[in-house]
């Protein structure tokens, strides 16, 4: 498919003027996408919408095993998703092959089990004056949810939403990001072929304000609204769903803090900082870009992490066996120039470069790509705009600090809340220090090691509500409460 069409109602629908699509890693245009007006949000939303009552009666565990199928068959074109998703980002191909999409169908059948197997509550209640009730609760659907996803992690964090809306018996209307809408579009292909009701499962393109994000998000017939992506956004979009009052779940922006100890296995700290500050280009939620190093080890640290980013390899095409954090481009030549900009900002605040702070060279295709040098910075107050605004690149700020408690202080002294480390080998501090600080996820000596079923999402300017396990049925499903009293017999 050259040009991506939508899918709306079991059909791929090629409707809209189309804009095109760009490998990140050589800046080539791959094709052409058609964008959603407001005639055709409003076909995907109708559509939704008969197909909701169905969906929703479907019995639990009809659903779980259609959603088992699609995990099949995402196992089966595997080679097909990773190939668009590669294309899409210009992420390596090993990334793709042991992340995105075996997160993908990990999230099928993570989420069919545990809807299949949802318990209820039962009450007994007896009152003061003898009476008896039975009170039991049900769990219904929200009806029609719009998903909105970024472009970082596309299919894995579409599937991570897609997988628990269905699993509840929702239908839903995905707006994958401009950048990135192969995978998604491939996604409809595999429901449209498991036998997915039409209707149930939707797919429009387009863009954000006056497109098809906007005409979603602002739609009557949607009933709730989950979203992954910049804070702003977030803000936008709540303001629109509060006229209605939709439930709402945001996992938006991150300035995420590592404390590294004196006590840490410094081995260790290094390597788990530059999986938390490189991969994926930085371009992930949960990456670190701040970095606060007790004092005594703060030199040897910050020469060992500039060393490694400096000798971090770049992806070429194509490649599959190489493994460890390779460099991908930035999704377009935008966000290239966004992250360069901060590069430049931080040496006008002040700040000394360790490594990194330009574009590569390769004499190669890639140089038409979207790449950017891994960075790392040095000397800057905590009130630089290094230090509070989120870049979402391969870059990160190392201070030094003192005591616990002025490390802990420095994580906490920001607008968001996503997630932190803490590398230290005091089992005590690593309790007292990981309850302290003011994040939705706190890794321990590791980072991006995930149990689907914990709760996920951010504070402050981080998010609201979390996803994962029974959260995310909790948020895609709302409880009644059924009282019937019981008479003497």
């Amino acid at each position: 498919m050259p040009d991506l069409p939508h899918f709306i109602g079991g059909e791929f629908v090629a409707a809209g003027p189309t804009f095109a699509n760009h490998d990140p890693l050589t800046g080539l245009r791959t094709g052409g996408v058609h964008e959603a007006d407001a005639g055709t949000v409003d076909r995907a939303v109708e559509a939704a919408r008969r197909a909701a009552p169905g969906w929703a009666r479907t019995p639990a565990a009809e659903r779980a095993g259609l959603l088992r199928r699609v995990a099949d068959e995402l196992e089966r074109r595997f080679d097909d998703l990773v190939a668009a998703e590669v294309g899409d980002t210009g992420k390596p191909v090993s990334q793709a092959r042991e992340l995105d999409v075996p997160r993908g169908a990990a999230n099928f059948r993570t989420f069919a089990e545990l809807a299949a197997n949802q318990p209820g509550q039962v009450f007994e209640t007896v009152t003061a004056a003898g009476e008896r009730a039975l009170n039991y609760t049900l769990r219904k659907p929200l009806g029609v949810v719009a998903i909105i996803v970024p472009w970082n992690l596309p299919f894995l964090l579409a599937t991570w939403k897609i997988a628990p809306a269905l699993a509840c018996g929702n239908t839903v209307i995905v707006k994958p990001s401009e950048e990135t809408p192969s995978s998604v579009t491939l996604l409809a292909e595999i429901m449209r072929d498991v036998g997915l009701p039409d209707g149930v499962f939707n797919v429009v393109h387009g863009f954000g304000p006056g497109s098809a994000g906007q005409y979603l998000t602002e739609h009557p017939g949607v009933d709730a609204i989950t979203f992954t992506g910049e804070s702003r956004t977030g803000t936008a979009i709540m303001r629109s769903a509060a006229r209605r009052v939709k439930p709402v779940s945001f996992e938006l922006g991150g300035k995420n803090a590592g404390l590294v100890f004196a006590d840490a296995d410094l081995d260790q700290a290094v390597e788990g900082a530059v999986r938390s500050v490189f991969t994926n280009g930085g371009q992930v939620c949960l990456c670190t870009e701040r970095l606060y190093v007790e004092r005594p080890v703060f030199e040897e640290f910050a020469a060992r992490l500039a060393e490694r980013a400096a000798a971090l390899p770049y992806a070429r095409a194509g490649e599959t066996d190489r493994k460890g954090v390779t460099m991908m481009p930035m999704i377009s030549a935008g966000h290239r120039d966004k992250v360069l900009s901060y590069y430049e900002l931080a040496r006008s605040e002040g700040a000394t470069t360790l490594a990194g702070g330009g574009v590569p060279e390769f004499g190669d295709e890639r140089d038409g790509g979207y790449f950017v040098e891994p960075t790392v910075f040095t000397g800057l107050p905590p009130a630089a705009r290094l230090n509070r605004e989120e870049v979402f690149g391969p870059v990160c700020h190392i201070a030094p600090f003192d005591t616990e408690e002025e490390a802990v202080r420095l994580a906490n002294d920001s607008e968001y809340g996503l997630a932190a480390t803490v590398w230290t080998s005091n089992l005590d501090r690593a309790h007292r220090v990981g309850a302290s600080l003011e994040a939705g996820i706190v890794w321990v000596n590791c980072w991006f090691l995930r149990d689907l079923r914990t709760p996920f999402g951010g504070v402050k300017l981080s998010g609201i509500g979390r996803e994962g396990g029974e959260h995310s049925l909790a948020f895609y499903s709302e409880p009644t409460t059924v009282c019937v009293k019981l008479g003497d017999s």
